[in-house]
C-alpha cells in the first residue's frame, strides 16, 4: 500500500517526532514528581542517557516508543515502504537498547523499561495503577530490567 501523503509531507511529519520529553515520558515524570520523587532527566553520564534517573535509589527508567524501539505490540507495524531501511534501523535500535540496559546494570543501576503502549489509550485509573507499580519498584530497591507494556 502506498503512503497517503507525499514524501515531502511525510518527511516534515517524521522530523517533528520528539526524541526527548515525549508525552508518555512527561506523564510518568509529572506523576512521580507529585509523589515526591526527585530525579535527573536524560543523564549523559549513563549509557543510553536514560529518560529518568533516580540517583538516590540507583534506578533508571527508559520510556520507549513502540514504533522506534520495535515493541511487539498492537502499536507496532513494519512500514511497507523502504522496508529494508526500517528493518535495519529498528533492529539497530533494539540492539542498542539491550547494550545500554546491560551497561547500566554493570554500573550497578537497576533498570526499568516502560513501553508507550502501557500508557496510550488507558484510563486514568489504569495509569495511576501503573505509576503505583513504578513507585513500588523504585522504593523496593529490588529487581532489575523490568519491562512494562502490553
Amino acid at each position: 500500500m502506498a503512503d497517503i501523503v507525499d514524501s515531502k509531507t511525510r518527511s516534515r511529519m517524521m522530523s517533528g517526532i520528539r526524541g526527548k520529553n515525549t508525552k508518555p515520558e512527561m506523564i510518568i515524570r509529572k506523576a512521580l514528581f507529585k509523589r515526591g520523587f526527585r530525579y535527573r532527566i536524560h543523564y549523559k553520564e549513563l549509557p543510553g542517557k536514560p529518560d529518568i534517573v533516580f540517583p538516590k535509589y540507583r534506578a533508571v527508567v527508559f520510556v520507549h516508543g513502540c514504533f522506534w524501539h520495535g515493541h511487539d505490540c498492537h502499536l507496532f507495524k513494519w512500514p511497507k515502504s523502504r522496508a529494508d531501511f526500517w528493518k535495519k534501523k529498528i533492529e539497530t535500535n533494539r540492539e542498542r537498547d539491550i547494550r545500554n540496559r546491560e551497561a547500566c546494570k554493570k554500573k550497578g543501576w537497576r533498570v526499568l523499561v516502560i513501553w508507550e503502549c502501557a500508557l496510550r489509550n488507558q484510563s486514568e485509573s489504569q495509569v495511576q495503577s501503573l505509576i503505583a507499580s513504578i513507585e513500588s519498584w523504585i522504593r523496593s530497591g529490588q529487581g532489575n530490567q523490568i519491562l512494562i507494556g502490553s
